[in-house]
């Protein structure tokens, strides 16, 4: 029980502390990153640290020697997938005695993973600490249990003794943190919980049996993880208006009237940005609907084209696409409320198909262009 507890301090720390290295990232000036691509790759994790199998012992009496290695596959900025092989050594101990018995195991495991960091952060593939999380299944076999055969056969009755080898399923779960030390290599921390039958400890207890680890090691990536995105320069062409005179066929003493040129109304373009997963409008954009306001209501025969956007390194690509056309509504709604007929607003959105501007934090945008 002492063991769960410290487990689930550690459990609760490391959340605490992605989420302040991430709000510390977040809050800093923006760098090059934010024009920055993921790109999926593969990635190895080499580990070793200590387990312990929670049973009716003290919690030093059950420690024993654990490791592991992976290999998985990152393909979005949040999920992955991971496989590989853990385990070492396992204890058990009865309450009477004063010597614990041990035995082996190794354990493949299948666990997809879940990035925190840029879950709650955007994607930034120079971030110093990078959390996650996994939930997986495994498959542990059990040998060398000799110590608790010899406890059986000197009285002590283990309802549950397998000896030879020993087949058992495993559920798993855990959060860990990787800390970039360079591009390619990363110092790994990981906690992790394993479930199995009632029979991996030889003794009866009528629930579980838990296998707990706390690991350290490197994560090593392969191929680039990140590519730098092509600015996108978009380019809105004034239109040509054509001015014709008419010259009407007069004596030559009559003057030809001459007719009076309209003035030419020059378009106004106004970028309303947003923040991340958001479609509110913000006080610092107000003046901006301001501005559409009063040049469509002086010049009454203008129309406005608002099209949503949202940037592509963050969400899906149907969140995105909802996400642009909230923004693109609610520029359209202010407008209305200021007055604006809706047959003078022509709406559209584009997700994050399209990318106007050449960072991130631009692309959160209702570009307003009247017409």
């Amino acid at each position: 029980m002492q063991l769960k507890r410290n487990l689930m301090f550690m459990v609760l720390g490391l959340s605490t502390l992605a989420v302040s290295a991430q709000n510390t990232q977040s809050s800093g000036q923006a760098t090059e990153e934010s024009n920055t691509t993921f790109k999926p790759h593969w990635y190895m994790q080499v580990q070793a640290g200590a387990a312990e199998t929670v049973g009716e012992a003290s919690f030093k009496d059950l420690i024993s020697p654990a490791a592991a290695l992976s290999v998985g596959y990152k393909f979005t900025p949040l999920w992955g997938i991971r496989a590989g092989a853990s385990g070492w050594q396992a204890k058990g101990k009865w309450a009477v005695l004063s010597d614990s018995y041990k035995f082996n195991y190794l354990q493949g495991n299948v666990d997809a993973t879940l990035d925190l960091s840029n879950l709650f952060c955007h994607y930034n593939p120079k971030r110093f600490f990078n959390a996650y999380m996994f939930l997986g299944v495994g498959v542990a076999g059990g040998f060398n249990n000799d110590d608790a055969v010899a406890l059986n056969n000197a009285g002590y009755d283990m309802q549950y003794l397998w000896s030879g080898k020993k087949i058992f399923v495993a559920g798993r779960g855990g959060l860990g943190a990787n800390l970039r030390l360079s591009k390619h290599v990363s110092f790994n921390l990981e906690v992790n919980a394993n479930v199995l039958s009632d029979k991996f400890n030889s003794k009866k207890a009528d629930n579980a049996d838990w296998q707990l680890n706390a690991l350290a090691g490197f994560t090593f990536k392969f191929g680039k993880s990140g590519k730098k995105a092509k600015p996108v320069v978009t380019y809105t062409p004034e239109p040509v208006v054509e001015t014709v005179v008419e010259v009407k066929e007069e004596p030559a003493y009559v003057p030809a009237p001459v007719e009076e040129k309209k003035e030419e109304v020059k378009p106004l373009t106004e970028n309303i940005f947003f923040k991340i997963n958001s479609a509110v409008i913000r006080s610092s954009e107000e003046s901006k609907i301001a501005n559409l306001v009063a040049f469509l209501q002086k010049n009454t025969e203008v129309k406005v084209s608002i099209c949503g956007y949202a940037d592509a390194a963050t969400g899906t690509q149907t969140i995105n696409l909802r996400l642009s056309k909230e923004r693109a509504l609610a520029v359209e709604k202010a407008l209305k409320a200021k007055g604006i007929a809706a047959d003078r607003i022509v709406l559209d959105f584009k997700g994050d198909k399209v990318q106007p501007f050449s960072t991130n934090d631009e692309n959160r945008v209702a570009i307003c262009i009247t017409e």
